[in-house]
């Protein structure tokens, strides 16, 4: 994996990216899946800036690894998903 986003230890069921072609080590979907996508908003908890910039660092590397996938459709698979503050008014 590129771009030093990969975990130091995993084990069978941590679901993490399979490069290059970042998909689930464990189940095989477009990483991160949905369960991927579960746990990180459980271990961010309310810290979705630091989450933001890990999955736009895995972006990054993603980018490089899946270069004939159109940009926007990664931007949505590894940040579109998550959850919008509201905004006050």
């Amino acid at each position: 994996m590129t771009g030093g986003t990969e975990p130091t230890m995993s084990g069978p069921d941590d679901h993490t990216p399979r490069t290059p072609g970042w998909t689930c080590g464990t189940c095989g979907a477009d990483w991160p899946c949905a369960t991927k996508r579960a746990r990180l908003l459980e271990e961010y908890g309310l810290d979705r800036a630091t989450l933001s910039v890990y999955l736009g660092s895995c972006l990054a590397a993603a980018s490089q690894d899946l270069r004939a996938s159109p940009g926007g459709l990664l931007q949505d698979r590894f940040i579109g998903w998550l959850p919008r503050p509201r905004r006050g008014h």
